[in-house]
C-alpha cells in the first residue's frame, strides 16, 4: 500500500521494485511479446501513439491551462473505477528518479498491471535508479497509475488520461502504449520545474568538442522531427547528454530527466544513425511496434502497422554519452522545424525572434502524434505538447531565461525546401546537411547575411555544404532560379500573417514576443 496525497493504491498483490531481470522475465510471459534476433523483446500494442484527445488536466478552473480540463468530481469518479479494479489485480511498482542531480531530481513511481510488464520494464530503464539507502519514509513526488485493462466509457476510444498536478498523480486507462507512462511523469514534472523558476524543454542535449573547448547544444523539437537523430549525430566526436527532455533552471544550469531514450525506429539505419542502431540492437533494449520477420529479424522500414515503431535504450549503451552533471550551461539552442516550403536549412535568431519562433513551434506532424497529426502542418508552442499550464507562460519564461542567461538560438529545417517529397523541384535537407550545420554553428564557421523577407539571418556559406545546395540555405534563391518568384512571395505573405495571428492568440504573451516578427 502507498499513500499518494489524496489517494491510496491497494492492489490485491504487489510486485514491489522488481529487478531488471525480473521485469524481463515477466515481459517474456506476455502473449504479444516476440523475441527478436537480438534477444530483446518486441511488443505489438493495440494503441500505437499518444492519445491527446483523451488527456485531461484536472482543474475546476480551465482558464489556468491551454489544454482541455476535467472537473475534480469527474476525476474522482474515474479514479474510483480504476481503484476498484486495482483492488483485485496484481500490480508492479517501479520506483526511481526523474533527473540525477540530487539538488533537482524528482522521485517518481509507476504502478503497472502485471499483464503489461513491458511498460514497467521500459520505464525502469528510463528512471534514474534509487541509490539503495531509501528508507520506509521514501515517497514519490510524482506517480503514474496505469491500467490498460480499465476502460473509460464516454471518452474518446473509451480511453482516458487524467493529470492531477496538485496531487502529482496521472492515471492512465485503456492504453497499452508506453509513451503514456513516459510522458505522464514528464508532463507533471514540467509544472514542478516551472514553479521552481525554470522551464522544461522538449529537447535533446549534446556536447560538441571544438578545439580545447566544449560547446553544449540544446535541440528543441516535436517528436519525429529529427531531435534524437540530431542529438546523437557525432560531429567532432560529440557526445549526447539527453534525448528528449531537459530543464533549464533559473540559475542557467541544465538538468537531465531520463537514464535512457525512447527512440523512434522507423527508417533506422546503421549508415545514418549508427549510435542509435547499435543500442537498439542490444538484448537489454525493449522494442514496441517494430516490424518483425518470421526469422526474428527486424525491418525498420516496414510501416504496414505503424511508422511509430519505438525502442527504449539505456544511456550507458550510447557511445560517448555524457552525464548532465558535467554540463555547466548551454551555449546554443536549435529549434527544429520539419517543413517543406520556404523555411531555410538554418537561420540565426535574436532573443525576441527566438522566443517568437519557440512559441510558433512550427513543424509537420508525424506518426508520434497519432493519425490526427501525421503529415499535417502544426504549430505547437515550444514544440512541447506536454506543457500543462498556459502556453503564454512558457513563452514568457523562455524569453526571461534567454535574457538572464544569453545563448545563441537557431531555427533548423529538418524537412525539405521548395515543396513536398513528390515535387522533384524540391530539395531534401539530409542528415549530412544538418550535421554540417550543427558543426558550423559550434565552430562559428558559418557566413551569415540578413534575409530581407523575415528579418533573421540566413547562411551564405557553410563548410561541408556545396554551392549546389545553396537553395537549401536560402530558399528565395531556389525559387528564383526555378522561375517561382511569385509562388515564393505568396508563401511569404501568407506565413507572415498566419504567424502574427497565431502569436496574438495567446493572452498574456509578452509584447516583445508578439512584435518580434515585424521586418
Amino acid at each position: 500500500m502507498a499513500t499518494l496525497n489524496r489517494f491510496k493504491i491497494e492492489p490485491k498483490n504487489t510486485i514491489f521494485r522488481p529487478t531488471a531481470e525480473k521485469l524481463r522475465e515477466l515481459s517474456f510471459e506476455m502473449s504479444n511479446a516476440q523475441v527478436t534476433c537480438f534477444d530483446n523483446l518486441n511488443v505489438q500494442t493495440e494503441v500505437d501513439a499518444r492519445s491527446k484527445k483523451s488527456t485531461y488536466i484536472i482543474d475546476d478552473d480551465p482558464s489556468k491551462h491551454s489544454d482541455q480540463c476535467m472537473t475534480r468530481i469527474e476525476a474522482d469518479r474515474l479514479a474510483g473505477i480504476q481503484d476498484e479494479f486495482i483492488r483485485s489485480a496484481e500490480m508492479i511498482c517501479v520506483d526511481g528518479y526523474i533527473g540525477n542531480d540530487p539538488a533537482y531530481r524528482t522521485s517518481a513511481r509507476l504502478w503497472m498491471e502485471r499483464a503489461y510488464a513491458n511498460i514497467a520494464a521500459m520505464q525502469n530503464l528510463l528512471y534514474y535508479p534509487l541509490e539503495g539507502n531509501e528508507g520506509d519514509d521514501w515517497e514519490p513526488e510524482l506517480t503514474i497509475v496505469y491500467t490498460p485493462s480499465v476502460t473509460a466509457e464516454g471518452y474518446p476510444n473509451s480511453r482516458c488520461i487524467t493529470v492531477d498536478l496538485e496531487a502529482g498523480i496521472t492515471r492512465v486507462m485503456n492504453s497499452d502504449y508506453f509513451g503514456e507512462s513516459k510522458k505522464g511523469g514528464l508532463r507533471m514534472w514540467n509544472s514542478l520545474v516551472f514553479n521552481k523558476g525554470g522551464l522544461a524543454l522538449h529537447a535533446g542535449c549534446k556536447q560538441i568538442p571544438v578545439g580545447d573547448m566544449k560547446k553544449t547544444a540544446l535541440i528543441v523539437g516535436l517528436s519525429g522531427t529529427g531531435k534524437t537523430t540530431t542529438t546523437f549525430t557525432r560531429q567532432n566526436d560529440s557526445g549526447p547528454v539527453q534525448d528528449d527532455f531537459v530543464a533549464m533552471m533559473a540559475d542557467g544550469s541544465i538538468q537531465a530527466t531520463e537514464n535512457g531514450c525512447f527512440a523512434k525506429t522507423f527508417g533506422l539505419s546503421v549508415k545514418d544513425e549508427p549510435t542509435i542502431h547499435a543500442a537498439v540492437c542490444r538484448n537489454v533494449s525493449y522494442l514496441e511496434n517494430v516490424a518483425q520477420n518470421e526469422d526474428s529479424s527486424l525491418d525498420f522500414f516496414d510501416e504496414a502497422y505503424t511508422q511509430n515503431g519505438r525502442a527504449v535504450i539505456r544511456m550507458e549503451d550510447i557511445d560517448g554519452a555524457i552525464d548532465a552533471r558535467e554540463v555547466p550551461k548551454a551555449d546554443f539552442l536549435l529549434i527544429l522545424n520539419r517543413n517543406e516550403n520556404i523555411i531555410p536549412g538554418v537561420c540565426k535568431l535574436d532573443a525576441s525572434q527566438a522566443a517568437a519562433y519557440f512559441m510558433l513551434g512550427e513543424t509537420q506532424g508525424t506518426s508520434a502524434g497519432g493519425k490526427e497529426e501525421a503529415g499535417k502542418f502544426l504549430r505547437v508552442p515550444g514544440t512541447n505538447p506536454f506543457f500543462p499550464l498556459l502556453h503564454s507562460q512558457q513563452g514568457n519564461r523562455f524569453l526571461e531565461l534567454l535574457k538572464s542567461h544569453p545563448m545563441e538560438v537557431y531555427l533548423l529545417n529538418t524537412g525539405r525546401v521548395g515543396g513536398p517529397d513528390a515535387d522533384d523541384r524540391s530539395k531534401k535537407v539530409k542528415i549530412q546537411h544538418s550535421s554540417a550545420i550543427v558543426k558550423g554553428i559550434a565552430e562559428d564557421s558559418i557566413q551569415w547575411e540578413l534575409d530581407p523577407d523575415f528579418g533573421y539571418e540566413v547562411a551564405s556559406e557553410i563548410p561541408g555544404i556545396s554551392s549546389g545546395d545553396l537553395g537549401i540555405l536560402q530558399p528565395r534563391m531556389l525559387y528564383q532560379a526555378q522561375g517561382r518568384t511569385e509562388e515564393y512571395r505568396v508563401h511569404v505573405d501568407r506565413i507572415r500573417q498566419e504567424r502574427i495571428e497565431f502569436l496574438n492568440s495567446f493572452p498574456g504573451l509578452d509584447e516583445e514576443i508578439t512584435q518580434a516578427l515585424g521586418v
